[in-house]
């Protein structure tokens, strides 16, 4: 089994998960964060004073699959968040030991 952290533009969020859906993903963990990359975040006006903001609101997605679908997945993911712009964003892969399902105890790919 493998871990998907994904991080994405707000923006991409739904076409991602429809994305997914398409694929039978039925679990999702999604969390607002804010970070900045090759984008650097952006400078505003603020009632005359220039004011530099470097953390940009992001969307992280955590996402656990069988390692048979880890491809697809991905590709999937990259698909739909994709804009050929700075800030689209980056996927992380992780080994995940087990899963256990706690209303029934099942373990591994059964329990996702």
């Amino acid at each position: 089994m493998k871990k998907i952290e994904a991080i994405i533009r707000p923006e991409k969020l739904n076409d991602v998960k429809s994305a997914l859906s398409n694929l039978g993903v039925n679990g999702m963990t999604v969390s607002n964060v804010s970070g900045f990359g090759n984008q650097k975040g952006y400078t505003q006006i603020y009632r005359g004073q220039e004011i530099v903001t470097k953390l940009l609101p992001k969307i992280k997605l955590e996402v656990v699959v069988s390692s048979a679908k880890l491809d697809e997945v991905i590709s999937s993911i990259v698909e739909a968040a994709k804009t050929d712009k700075f800030g689209d964003g980056k996927i992380f892969i992780y080994e995940v030991a087990d899963a256990v399902r706690i209303r029934t105890g099942e373990h591994g790919e059964k329990a996702l």
